[in-house]
């Protein structure tokens, strides 16, 4: 491993201006993903700005009905508050389906948005990876092996996908993520938070040099709705994986007012499914519905040689959720 520096923050303020006089620095919070690819080869920074005992770690309910979650709770505690499991519950469950619990007690909420991708090729640094280092090539596209690869959204750069349980239920639950950084302070919808890959792979999310996440906001307009998480993977914890979704689906007068349906998995961010929740407001919650709104989103899935199994799946995946979050009387 190479030798670093190192910084520990008592401060936003701190973090930020250490950041900034350390060029190549990162900022370390629970380290779960930061320091495996530290001992992989993958990361190699100059300096670790340690930000994790900043005053961040409080769940705080707001005046409006809102719920700020700071950057450095962890896991396993945002998944346990009372007001998360009951205004939240699609949050809850996604961050108990990721991990193992010594890792959930670790990870932190601003961690877990900025974990790199697990593709076997982007963690190893004996194979191409535009991710990695650009230019270089997709070892995973050009002749290797992608059955865990995204089917939607992905370049002739890269087809990794974003590892999040979390992100999937914040993006479906219309949260955003605020930043603190050389400018001053800003947020972003979770949705918009990551990127696609394009041109440029090694872009993982729409965060400014030097910014710190500060907190993650749920709003008010998702609080209460009924939500939920639901994961398909390989074996039956402490996995990845293949296929994920969460929905928040809110009903009025026996059609659907309100829904927000996001992807995991199948893209280089969690994937916001606008298509299919277009076409279910307004209408009434039967399978035919349904059926015809995650269809209608999927049908932009280009899966690879190996990998279009993960198209069935995550349909079916989000006809599960949707049916059991409607009323029994009417699917």
């Amino acid at each position: 491993m190479k030798s670093f520096a190192y910084v520990r923050a008592g401060s936003v303020e701190e973090a930020t201006d250490a950041f900034a006089s350390h060029p190549g620095a990162r900022y370390l919070g629970g380290g779960t993903n930061l320091v495996d690819l530290m001992k992989l080869g993958v990361e190699r920074p100059a300096a670790l700005v340690d930000v994790s005992r900043l005053p961040l770690d409080t769940v705080e309910e707001l005046p409006d009905g809102s719920l700020r979650a700071g950057a450095t709770v962890r896991n396993s505690d945002l998944a346990a508050h009372p007001a998360v499991r009951d205004r939240y519950p699609a949050l809850s469950q996604a961050l108990l389906a990721g991990a193992s619990g010594q890792l959930r007690n670790a990870a932190t909420t601003g961690g877990n948005l900025l974990q790199r991708t697990r593709c076997p090729y982007f963690q190893d640094v004996s194979k191409p990876c535009n991710k990695r280092e650009p230019g270089t090539g997709c070892g995973a596209l050009e002749g290797g092996v992608h059955r865990d690869h995204a089917v939607l959204g992905h370049s002739d750069q890269c087809i990794a996908t974003h590892p999040s349980d979390m992100a999937v239920a914040l993006a479906a639950l219309d949260a955003r993520v605020e930043l603190h950084g050389p400018e001053g302070t800003r947020s972003v919808p979770a949705a918009d938070f990551h990127r696609l890959p394009g041109m440029h792979p090694e872009r993982d999310t729409e965060i400014h040099p030097g910014e710190l996440i500060t907190g993650v906001l749920l709003p008010a307009a998702t609080a209460g709705l009924p939500s939920a998480y639901r994961k398909a993977r390989d074996r039956a914890s402490y996995a990845f994986a293949l296929a994920s979704v969460a929905v928040v689906l809110h009903l009025s007068d026996g059609v659907v007012e309100r829904a927000g349906i996001a992807f995991g998995a199948l893209a280089h961010r969690p994937w916001r499914a606008r298509r299919a929740e277009d076409a279910l407001v307004g209408a009434a919650p039967t399978t035919a519905a349904f059926e015809h709104a995650v269809d209608l989103e999927l049908a932009a899935a280009e899966p690879l040689r190996d990998n279009a199994y993960k198209v069935p799946l995550a349909r079916r995946l989000a006809l599960d959720v949707l049916g059991r979050l409607a009323p029994p009387a009417t699917t």
